[in-house]
């Protein structure tokens, strides 16, 4: 069979062949050689007329279309873009400061752990799971693909600032997002039975307690729609976007002691932008220039008592230190004790003599690790084994069931990580929600690329320019 193609078709066809055949081994991908005869036709047989509306005579309409032309092609580009190579992401709160700041907007690399292949591939570019003005759903449920990760540069080491789905976000009331669903049902049960002392009753009673408040919360939610919305379910890849500091890796042994983390064992370093919450007691009102001179927001003043002159603020050690000197300013700095409460911290659902700056000892799963299962420990590996892993678990007693078996052990098939916001007393982070599995991991931020500033006018310092185009590996 001849084909009435020049040459420049040919070697156009053959560089596109290369590329596309590149692309579907690096994913891994045997359904994407059916397009072959398409990108075949595009430049050699030409049998679809792909172009058609150019021999229009309407030159509105030529017009028209050589504009929907150009804004399909780059939805396209964008897509592929966003899924496989970069994304955007704006630091929403103050979670990760002084490391992160919010308003920082940064370019985020797929590449670094290997990008996923998306869960829901049918979805409007640009958007994480709502569709702005007419506030439905950005993405089709069908097709679902299964996880896969493509080959990247590398694995989510210590210490890493990752981008990840919530994991905590797979079932999401749609009017109160905010606490997440499960940690709203737990506090809904609790209001709505009878207080009970979980010290003095048996793991397996207190796992019955804990069914209890949760499925009467869950209960009272899904018959409110009017207060709480509809309760959805969000796929892995359209769960809200966080970015925490990763501290714990699969199969570390985790604590934190006094604030300090451990890990195996041993302390971590602090990072130098690390934030802890304390009570500043002053002689006079802190001027806003003092604040902005010394990067603290209207957002990081939890509270101000003007009859006590006292600010409640995150404060970094060399911001502490200032204060502390600062004699003609200050009359005392005291940092904020702990106020979390057992039933606030991971796992909501056992009773623990833990808080958030002691907190553990906590084991993070691995991929292939075995762990025997009891009663006591069932909460710690319980969402891994359902939410996370696909499997129907069941408690009869003190017997576990999973898939209908008897199960005295259970062996993980994903990594799990443990991530943490640098300002340590106002991040809702693992110690809230748990362990983040592999699956969940989106990429890694690389630099900053506009930083704007939420207290301030742009003819007053509103763009931080020192910010801009900064390494986000150089912020420790």
């Amino acid at each position: 069979m001849k084909f009435n193609a020049s040459r420049r078709q040919w070697r156009n066809l053959t560089i596109a062949m290369v590329l596309y055949i590149a692309f579907l081994i690096w994913v891994r991908s045997l359904l994407g050689i059916i397009l072959i005869p398409v990108i075949f036709d595009f430049y050699i047989t030409k049998k679809i007329h792909w172009s058609w509306w150019r021999k229009s005579k309407n030159k509105s309409f030529r017009s028209l279309m050589s504009w929907v032309d150009a804004i399909v092609f780059a939805l396209v580009a964008v897509y592929f873009v966003n899924i496989y190579i970069f994304q955007n992401y704006q630091i929403p709160s103050s979670s990760l400061e002084k490391s992160l700041l919010t308003g920082d907007y940064l370019l985020v690399s797929k590449m670094s752990y290997g990008p996923r292949v998306p869960n829901t591939p049918l979805s409007m570019p640009l958007t994480q799971h709502t569709l702005p003005i007419f506030n439905c759903k950005s993405y089709i449920e069908w097709p679902h693909w299964k996880y896969k990760r493509v080959p990247g540069f590398g694995k989510v080491k210590r210490m890493d600032i990752v981008v990840f789905n919530f994991p905590a976000g797979d079932s999401v009331a749609l009017a109160q997002q905010n606490p997440d669903l499960y940690e709203q049902a737990y506090a809904i049960g609790q209001q709505l039975t009878n207080r009970v002392d979980l010290s003095k009753l048996n793991p397996d009673k207190q796992h019955e307690v804990y069914n209890f408040w949760y499925n009467a919360g869950r209960q009272y939610i899904n018959s409110n729609p009017q207060q709480y919305g509809n309760v959805i379910y969000r796929p892995v890849d359209r769960r809200e976007n966080f970015v925490k500091r990763c501290v714990g890796l699969p199969g570390d042994w985790l604590q934190i002691k006094n604030s300090v983390v451990y890990i195996n064992g041993k302390p971590e370093k602090t990072p130098t932008e690390a934030e802890f919450t304390y009570n500043v007691w002053t002689k006079s009102i802190i001027s806003p220039d003092l604040m902005h001179q010394l990067g603290i927001s209207n957002e990081d003043v939890s509270m101000f008592d003007r009859t006590a002159m006292k600010y409640t603020m995150p404060l970094t050690k060399q911001n502490y230190n200032f204060f502390v000197q600062n004699k003609q300013l200050v009359n005392k700095v005291e940092q904020l004790s702990d106020t979390a409460q057992y039933s606030d911290l991971f796992p909501l659902d056992m009773y623990k003599s833990w808080g958030r700056e002691n907190y553990g000892p906590i084991w993070i799963p691995k991929k292939g690790a075995k762990v025997k299962l009891t009663i006591q420990n069932l909460p710690l590996f319980e969402r891994c084994i359902v939410n996370y892993e696909n499997n129907k678990l069941e408690v009869h007693g003190k017997n576990i069931y999973i898939n209908g078996k008897l199960a005295t052990s259970y062996t993980f098939t994903m990594d799990y990580y443990w991530m943490m916001g640098d300002n340590r007393d106002n991040s809702e982070d693992s110690r809230y929600w748990g362990y983040v599995p592999e699956d969940h991991v989106v990429g890694k931020p690389i630099f900053i690329w506009l930083s704007l500033d939420p207290d301030r006018g742009f003819i007053d310092g509103k763009v931080r320019w020192s910010r801009i185009f900064r390494w986000v590996d150089n912020i420790k």
